[in-house]
């Protein structure tokens, strides 16, 4: 049994080994499916797995580019990409190849990402 997670392999092992105990419970019809040992066992792998979060997944730079910071306020808007395109008055298609990484943002993009999106100037400045 593993006692400490030491890598994002480690980690992504534990979180499949969860899932799986997770998923017997959901089709089996509760937690109480689960036998003494593997109810420990889960009760261990989630506090490996929560003090690696914490520790250190929580130390690694999330990297916050300008395409990240407009999915996530898309996503607190409940709004899709269709209708930010309409927001930002430009096509679906445009709006998406920015968004994807396969057409850098223009002018038009980054002044509705600040007027429409209320995104820091100084930022977007920063990141582009």
């Amino acid at each position: 049994m593993i006692t400490k997670i030491r890598n994002e392999a480690q980690y992504k092992q534990v979180m499949e080994i969860i899932e799986s105990f997770i998923q017997k419970a959901t089709v089996g019809g509760g937690f109480h499916m689960l036998n003494k040992k593997e109810v420990d066992e889960l009760h261990q792998l989630s506090l490996l797995a929560e003090h690696y979060e914490d520790h250190i997944l929580k130390l690694m730079p999330i990297p916050v580019t300008i395409n990240s910071v407009v999915q996530q306020k898309v996503a607190d808007m409940n709004i899709t990409q269709k209708q930010l395109a309409q927001m930002f008055n430009m096509g679906t298609s445009k709006l998406s190849q920015i968004l994807s990484g396969k057409r850098p943002p223009d002018i038009s993009f980054l002044k509705a990402v600040h007027q429409k999106l209320g995104v820091d100037g100084n930022f977007i400045l920063e990141t582009v």
